[in-house]
């Protein structure tokens, strides 16, 4: 079957390059592939977009095994890649084993995943780093950072990082979680089994339970929440803490 990406995709994924200016002629860029749902859609859909000539870009895909198997069988995930026309390269690591001994595991793993994406992309020329993060995602860090760190912030669409010279971009932020999900209908692959032994036992999932479960109640809690992250929207926050003077010491 000819490899095809619906209208709608299509459209929320070319507004997000074009409104926050993530893909620009020339880039070099290298997508995160994990195996799973959401980096699949990432890989089939600017593989599509590249191969078309809607993108014109270069793209390689890139796997980090983070080691908490014996065996990793790439060949499902060359097989996909190949059916759009993206590279793939795998790269063998131990950072699950490292990431188990952390005092914080999940932490700890994305930044060495990150670490490691990031040094692969400046020594092959690649000036920009994909992921796959849609728009459920934001808003989950939106609402965590504001519980767990007390801070008003979450990721952006397109993030340049001066210190390793590469600019990451997030081109599924206007697609949710559920139409990732959906496009398995089109999607000639079966994600990879997830080996993570926190998995479903991290601070995002409590967030995202909380977040369905208000929102079973109140249909709006999700947008309110969307909006809220925007700049721009009404704000009334206290003003910043203020230490009173110390007394003079009495002799």
């Amino acid at each position: 079957m000819k490899p095809t990406l619906p209208k709608s995709y299509n459209q929320k994924i070319l507004r997000a390059c074009y409104e926050f200016e993530l893909v620009e002629p020339g880039d070099r860029i290298l997508i995160g592939f994990s195996g799973g749902k959401d980096s699949a859609l990432l890989v089939w859909a600017l593989g599509l977009m590249v191969k078309h000539g809607i993108l014109p870009v270069k793209i390689v895909a890139l796997t980090i095994d983070l080691g908490f198997e014996d065996h990793f069988d790439p060949q499902p995930l060359q097989e996909f890649c190949a059916q759009v026309g993206v590279e793939l390269v795998l790269l063998s690591t131990k950072i699950g084993t490292v990431a188990l001994e952390a005092e914080d595991p999940c932490a700890t793993c994305s930044y060495l995943r990150n670490g490691r994406m990031n040094r692969y992309a400046i020594t092959h020329g690649f000036n920009k780093v994909a992921l796959a993060h849609h728009h459920d995602d934001a808003v989950e860090t939106f609402l965590m950072s504001i519980l767990y760190a007390g801070q008003i912030r979450t990721f952006q669409p397109k993030t340049y990082l001066d210190r390793a010279e590469l600019t990451v971009i997030r081109p599924l932020v206007y697609l949710r979680e559920e139409e990732i999900k959906a496009a398995e209908r089109f999607l000639p692959f079966q994600p990879v089994a997830k080996t993570c032994p926190f998995d479903g036992f991290t601070y995002r999932q409590k967030v995202k339970d909380l977040i369905a479960s208000l929102n079973e109640d109140n249909p709006w809690v999700y947008g309110n929440l969307s909006r809220a992250m925007r700049s721009g929207r009404p704000q009334s926050l206290w003003p910043p803490v203020i230490e009173p003077p110390q007394r003079p010491s009495q002799k």
